[in-house]
């Protein structure tokens, strides 16, 4: 062997993935604090708005305001194509907020004006100016009770930012009515809302920030997630003999994130996070665990991260990707008929583009109430 090729450690010269988390308008840029909030290692932080006051009480550490000539930083009003007016104004600023990333995540509350109109922009800019990024579009649909005009205008926007995404995860606020008690404050319902957020965009990055044994890099993730369209992700945590089992089940299971549907996904993501402790036939079973509930066709990788800190805890954080608007809209209607008081009457559920529509997948609210796994038979007939 000649001399040239050999190459001591410390020629090797190599970066971390740049990881940019930008917050628009109100809903994002609150999502941002509470990332700010909870320490997320290697990402950089960027809340955009056309509220120059809103704006002022970020935690982000990069700040933009955009559309000054157009909304002298008083917002506006609600109105999605100001939002993106505003945006196009400051696209230079844009330009050079994700010019070196390489991982863009874009979060936003859908169904306000900023967010809804500027959000979109925000993602078509980093794919023109950086055509190797990879795009990650992290947004709320409203409450039903806020009406089905804010539904509609969310939709427009979810339908805009997806056509600019490499790919997206919607989270219904509705959950959120399936997640709290009577008791919670409407305060304390938008603050869930906004830690939802958290959660799924900390789960993608901690998988490839998280140093472990068996490393997920970010061309792992890219090759799940670009251009995959739908997206979800599952979180679950567990302690005790069964812990992997659990924390699996919670993962693929989450009805915060709607994650009952994974047997229709293209491609899964697997990171496990826990102490130097864990076991190797609790990473095997897991991962046949969440095998045997996956799609047979479904691309698999699979990480793990050591965290000392966990102490028994193990984390399993399970990203699925390439699934159909309609099987998430499905996913989205049985969380709808799940959002009952406790009296057993419907909440006001009129909300937009997620009222039901006949499929083959679910032909009745018994079949919506099955498991994924348990339709999976007969969806296959019928496709």
């Amino acid at each position: 062997m000649s001399e040239n090729r050999i190459r001591y450690s410390d020629d090797f010269h190599d970066r971390e993935a740049v990881i940019k988390v930008i917050g628009v308008g109100g809903g994002g840029g609150n999502a941002v604090n509470r990332m700010v909030e909870a320490e997320i290692r290697l990402v950089d932080f960027v809340a955009i708005n056309t509220d120059a006051q809103d704006l002022r009480r970020s935690k982000a550490p990069n700040r933009i305001q955009i559309g000054e000539t157009l909304t002298k930083g008083l917002g506006v009003g609600g109105d999605p194509s100001k939002g993106a007016a505003a945006a196009k104004e400051s696209v230079e600023l844009l330009r050079e907020a994700v010019a070196d990333a390489d991982l863009i995540f874009v979060t936003a509350g859908m169904g306000g004006g900023t967010g809804t109109g500027a959000a979109p922009v925000v993602a078509q800019t980093a794919k023109e100016t950086n055509q190797n990024a990879l795009v990650i579009g992290v947004v709320t649909r409203p409450f039903s009770f806020e009406g089905k005009a804010r539904a509609d205008q969310a939709a427009v926007g979810i339908a805009e930012l997806r056509k600019n995404a490499d790919c997206l995860l919607v989270i219904p606020n509705d959950h959120i009515l399936s997640e709290v008690d009577r008791s919670t404050s409407t305060e304390d319902a938008y603050l869930k809302a906004d830690d939802v957020l958290r959660q799924a965009i900390q789960g993608i990055s901690d998988v490839i920030t998280s140093a472990g044994a068996i490393n997920v890099d970010f061309m792992d993730v890219r090759r799940i997630m670009s251009k995959s369209g739908e997206a979800l992700i599952g979180i679950g945590r567990a302690t005790g003999d069964d812990r992997h089992i659990e924390a699996a089940k919670q993962a693929i299971h989450s009805p915060m994130l709607e994650s009952a549907v994974i047997d229709g996904a293209k491609g899964i993501l697997v990171n496990f996070t826990a102490s130097r402790e864990i076991r190797m036939v609790e990473v095997h079973e897991a991962m046949e665990y969440i095998s045997k509930n996956a799609n047979p066709e479904a691309i698999v990788k699979y990480g793990q991260a050591f965290d000392d800190t966990l102490g028994d805890e193990l984390k399993i954080t399970v990203i699925a990707t390439g699934f159909t608007a309609k099987r998430n809209d499905l996913a989205g209607e049985l969380t709808r008929r799940k959002a009952l008081d406790r009296s057993g009457k419907p909440r006001r559920l009129d909300g937009g583009d997620f009222q039901p529509e006949p499929a083959a997948l679910a032909s009745s609210a018994e079949d919506l109430e099955k498991p994924a796994y348990l339709r999976r038979t007969r969806s296959r007939r019928l496709d």
